[in-house]
C-alpha cells in the first residue's frame, strides 16, 4: 500500500509545494484536487491544484516534470460535485468537468478519477435512478474508452439542512453499490472507500471491503467520533453534524488495526490517502500541515515501506 493525502487541505499551496511537503513528511502519493477555477461553495471544495479545463499534452508534460522532481506519485485526480443536482446548470457543468478529468488522467499516466455519484436530495433513491443511469452510463463509457477507473466516495453528503433529507451523494450503502455496479455494468466504476462514513451510519466498516474487494480503487483515511451524549439527546434522525465529529486517523472510533487487517486480507495494494476534515486542526496552514504530519506518523505503523 502507499500512504498519501488529499490535497484539498493544502489549498494555500501550489501543486509543486504540495508534492514537496508530501516528500518531506513521509508520504508516497497525493490525490490531487482538480476543481474548476472558481469560488468554493462548501468546505474542502473548489481547490484546484491541477487545472484540467483546457488540458493538453504540453501542460501534461509540465505537470509530469513536477511530479518526477518530487519523487511523489499522484494517486488520482479528484473532483467531488453533484452531477445529479436538481439545478440543471450545476449538474451539466459538473458532468462536463468530470469528462475533462477523465480525459486528463491518461495524459498524466494515471488511471483513476475520484468523485461523487451525486443525488437530487429531495427525491428517493428509486426516483433518482433513471436520471442517474442517463447521466452516468455515458461517463462510464468515456472512462472505458480512456482506460480510466472512476472511484466513487461513499460519503452521504447529508450533514446539514441544505442537504436534507436525502443527501447529495446516492452511493452510501452496500445495497446501493450492488445496484449501481449491476446497472452500470462496467469494471471501470468502483469505490473510493472511506470507513468513517460507515461509523456514523452505524454500519460495519470492514465487511464492505471484503464484499467489494474487486471494486476498491482508492481508499480515504479519515476518522470520526460519534458523540453519544449528543446522539442520545438529538437522536439518529437529527442532522449528522449535531452528533458526529470528523477526526484525524487514530483520534476517533475507527479501529485502524482492524481496518488494515481487513484491507490487507482483500489483497488491496493501492493508495490510502488521509483526508483531513478535523476542525481542531483548521485554524492555520501550520495546523493543517501538522495534521498531515501527525497522520503520517500514526498510519505508518500499518503501512510499511
Amino acid at each position: 500500500m502507499k500512504l498519501g493525502f488529499v490535497s484539498a487541505i493544502l489549498a494555500d499551496l501550489s501543486f509543486e509545494e504540495v508534492l514537496q511537503f508530501a516528500a518531506l513528511h513521509d508520504y508516497d502519493c497525493v490525490e490531487v484536487m482538480c476543481w474548476p477555477v472558481s469560488k468554493a461553495e462548501r468546505r474542502y471544495a473548489g481547490v484546484t491544484h491541477i487545472d484540467v479545463t483546457n488540458f493538453d499534452e504540453q501542460q501534461a508534460a509540465e505537470v509530469k516534470k513536477v511530479i518526477s522532481a518530487s519523487r511523489v506519485e499522484v494517486s488520482a485526480l479528484g473532483y467531488y460535485p453533484n452531477a445529479l443536482s436538481p439545478n440543471a446548470d450545476e449538474a451539466a457543468k459538473s458532468v462536463e468537468h468530470l469528462k475533462k478529468l477523465i480525459a486528463a488522467a491518461p495524459l498524466l499516466g494515471l488511471n483513476t478519477v475520484n468523485t461523487f455519484i451525486g443525488r437530487d436530495w429531495t427525491k428517493s433513491v428509486d426516483d433518482n435512478w433513471p436520471r442517474l443511469l442517463e447521466t452516468w452510463r455515458p461517463l462510464v463509457k468515456l472512462a472505458e474508452q480512456h482506460h480510466v477507473r472512476i472511484g466513487i466516495e461513499n460519503c452521504p453528503m447529508s450533514f446539514t439542512k441544505d442537504e436534507w433529507p436525502g443527501g447529495k451523494n446516492i452511493a452510501t450503502s452496500p445495497k446501493i453499490w450492488r445496484r449501481l455496479f449491476a446497472d452500470l455494468a462496467s469494471p471501470n466504476i468502483g469505490l473510493n472507500y472511506d470507513p468513517s462514513h460507515m461509523i456514523w451510519q452505524q454500519m460495519d466498516y470492514t465487511r464492505p471491503m471484503r464484499d467489494f474487494k474487486d471494486r476498491l480503487f482508492h481508499i480515504h483515511a479519515k476518522d470520526v467520533r460519534v458523540d453519544t451524549d449528543k446522539l442520545n439527546d438529538v437522536g439518529i434522525l437529527a442532522h449528522p453534524n449535531e452528533y458526529h465529529i470528523p477526526k484525524l486517523p487514530g483520534l476517533g472510533d475507527v479501529d485502524w488495526g482492524r481496518f488494515f487487517a481487513a484491507l490487507s486480507e482483500t489483497g488491496y495494494r493501492g493508495p490510502v490517502c488521509v483526508e483531513v476534515e478535523d476542525r481542531a486542526y483548521e485554524d492555520s496552514l501550520a495546523s493543517r500541515q501538522r495534521a498531515l504530519k501527525q497522520s503520517a506518523i500514526y498510519l505508518r505503523q500499518f503501512i510499511g515501506r
